[in-house]
């Protein structure tokens, strides 16, 4: 999908054209899913993990370490300025429960493990997410 980074690098990127908006309801999350494959089968809910960071340089610190082989539960815990600091796990989620940009990109992932994990950015008017997604239903 366009705006879709490859997974070499563990990571799809929202928004990947250099585009940054500072609207709080950024569209620009068209991340695809981080398979580089194929679809996804739909989903009625999602086990969700995020670090949420107020300032975008402390999501690329987090980003960095992530690409440095840390485990996303680790990071989180350092780096996730929110109440779901247990390794940043939100649970299970169903569809209308998280912010619309949030879950767009968070529906749109293939599940991973907390020790490789696939990502995703978004920024929303929370601030900015790393997201990523442990099961589907």
């Amino acid at each position: 999908m366009a705006g879709s980074k490859n997974t070499n690098n563990k990571t799809a990127k929202a928004g990947d054209k250099g585009t940054k908006s500072k609207s709080s309801s950024s569209k620009d999350d068209k991340s695809g899913d981080a398979s580089g494959g194929g679809k996804l089968k739909p989903a009625t809910s999602i086990n969700v993990r995020h670090i949420l960071c107020e300032k975008h340089s402390k999501k690329e610190e987090a980003l960095t370490k992530l690409r440095d082989g840390a485990k996303f539960d680790d990071v989180a815990r350092v780096f996730s300025e929110d109440k779901a600091r247990q390794g940043g796990s939100l649970g299970w989620k169903i569809r209308g429960a998280l912010d619309a940009t949030f879950e767009k990109a968070a529906y749109d992932l293939e599940p991973s493990t907390t020790g490789n994990p696939k990502y995703v950015e978004v920024k929303t008017g929370h601030g900015y997410h790393i997201i990523m997604v442990e099961g589907r239903k």
